[in-house]
């Protein structure tokens, strides 16, 4: 199947009612797509990506809102607005990233937009009416990394159908357990299985990366937000009018150029598919990168919201439209949290897309999504603008000096195992002989299963063993980046990984740190980004 046809394809399968009409419970069930809002002719597929311009709106504006002492005159009014759920329903944790030379950590947040139709004015929204009431989907997932010195932040968008193993989880609320999922799934339906500490279970298990934090959003409030800003320019390179002859489309009518939307018309910009360049899902994501890159640069610039008025009213719209993590319950949490975005310039911020390919109608993962979630997980900025610590530096993230090589403990264990490949016979118990040879008379192969680990890494749990975690390495030549604290090792431990199959010596492979191409990056200070408007959308 080529590209373009696997695109239609996709398109047809979602069975989007971009006319107005609304699907069955089969429909939602299956892709999430409950029907087109009425009037306005918003994009059915696509109401949920525009929450997380919200949530962007909702964090920076709080933060005006308490430098200008508004906001804490309704502080317990607001904070009764804000709901909660726990941060992950599953039974796996990952390991919290290890704290840089400064003891600063990265800050990880998932930033969810629900279909939920479970208000009057979410319906009213979201159309499909009957579909009020029904579970809902995760149908916007997006990955928000900010760098543990605050210089840099990274966003990785996951397309709602990727298909992936949701891992097994407990709904807080009755105690419903949700087995892990048969084979792949659509992403969309973690959200379904107890809650976004579900979504957030999901993500983890995926890219191993750790999550700090979630922010789910609903349909309410934005296009009262979109005006509080006082609209939001966007560009396109051609005439458009996203509607077709079966009434299919958005709505949205521009003229060729930047223009400024808000209200109704930022709503139709975010769930426009039908006529921006092939018209799937994947250029409807791009569309909404441009539009959050311009949304923050506006809260930072636009002095209309100088206005206290403007500012209680988007305050009052962003704390009812949020579901949180505990740990962001209250308007102070998120206050700070505000602060600690607002140290990054627009231009160190990166937007991408989780590189994936077609199943059918669906999508999943590519090997360059994994190059992105490496990135992200070992702190390494999407720009490329990262300062490389010297060698001097690295050693110097060791706050607790070495024991004597004799009576450091360390476990081997074989990770050699791959996708393609087995495990290679006796690794564990090579490495842990050339271990003693070098005076680790302590070192002993684990007797755990093989592991899949592409490169070798040596793992410590606490910092009174980051000194013998490093030494463990310099003796062997693994790279200082290889040296992580985690809470899954009970000691210092070596993992074999696939990079180091055979031989008695270790040569660390050169790493490429650079983003693919197939991820789209979107620099957030990029004002000339402009849609390309397909040619059976345009007017004159």
């Amino acid at each position: 199947m080529t590209q373009s046809a696997a695109r239609r394809t996709l398109r047809d399968d979602r069975r989007e009612p971009e006319d107005g009409s609304t699907d069955g419970p089969a429909d939602k069930a299956s892709d999430g797509d409950g029907g087109d809002i009425p009037a306005s002719g918003a994009d059915g597929g696509h109401r949920p990506r525009r929450r997380m311009l919200k949530w962007f709106a909702a964090v920076l504006a709080l933060l005006l809102v308490g430098s200008a002492g508004a906001g804490y005159v309704y502080y317990r009014h607001l904070n009764g607005n804000i709901k909660q759920n726990p941060l992950n329903l599953g039974d796996h944790k990952v390991a919290e990233p290890t704290p840089n030379a400064a003891g600063q950590t990265p800050l990880n947040i998932l930033l969810i937009g629900s279909d939920a139709r479970d208000s009057e004015e979410n319906q009213q929204l979201g159309g499909a009416r009957e579909t009020f009431g029904s579970t809902p989907l995760a149908d916007v997932q997006m990955l928000l990394h900010l760098s543990a010195d605050r210089t840099n932040m990274s966003v990785i968008s996951m397309p709602r159908d990727t298909l992936v193993q949701i891992p097994q989880c407990t709904d807080p609320e009755d105690g419903t357990v949700y087995e892990a999922s048969n084979g792949r799934t659509m992403t969309n339906q973690s959200l379904g299985h107890g809650g976004p500490g579900c979504t957030v279970a999901t993500w983890q298990e995926l890219t191993g990366i750790h999550i700090d934090h979630f922010v789910m959003v609903d349909f309410a409030g934005v296009v009262a937000m979109a005006d509080a800003v006082g609209g939001v320019p966007v560009c396109v390179d051609a005439n458009i009018l996203s509607r077709d002859s079966k009434g299919h489309g958005s709505g949205l009518k521009l003229r060729e150029g930047t223009h400024p939307v808000k209200g109704k018309q930022a709503l139709q910009w975010l769930r426009t598919r039908y006529g921006f360049e092939d018209g799937s899902d994947l250029a409807r994501a791009k569309a909404q990168h441009m539009y959050m890159n311009s949304l923050v640069r506006e809260l930072r610039e636009n002095a209309t919201l100088s206005s206290p008025n403007k500012l209680r009213r988007l305050a009052e719209e962003a704390t009812r439209a949020l579901t949180v993590d505990p740990g962001l319950d209250t308007v102070k949490k998120l206050y700070d949290l505000s602060n600690e975005l607002r140290k990054v310039e627009p231009e160190r911020v990166t937007m991408t897309t989780m590189p994936n390919r077609y199943v059918g109608a669906r999508v999943e993962p590519t090997e360059d999504a994994e190059q992105l979630f490496r990135l992200v997980r070992e702190d390494i900025a999407l720009d490329g603008k990262d300062e490389k610590p010297t060698e001097a530096e690295e050693k110097a993230t060791s706050t607790e000096p070495a024991a004597p090589d004799a009576r450091i403990a360390v476990q081997v264990v074989n990770g050699t195992r791959t996708d393609a490949l087995a495990a290679a016979s006796g690794r564990a118990s090579t490495v842990t002989g050339i271990l003693w040879e070098k005076g680790f008379t302590g070192a002993f192969a684990g007797t755990a299963g093989s592991l899949s680990r592409e490169r070798t890494v040596v793992r410590y749990p606490s910092a009174d063993l980051e000194g013998d975690a490093h030494r463990v390495a310099e003796v062997l030549g693994i790279p200082e980046s290889s040296v992580r604290r985690s809470t899954d090792v009970s000691g210092v431990t070596l993992v074999v990984g696939a990079d180091w199959r055979e031989g008695t010596t270790y040569e660390a492979p050169e790493q490429d740190d650079t983003t693919p191409e197939s991820a789209e990056a979107l620099n957030g200070a990029d004002d000339t980004a402009c849609m390309k408007v397909n040619p059976a959308f345009t007017w004159s």
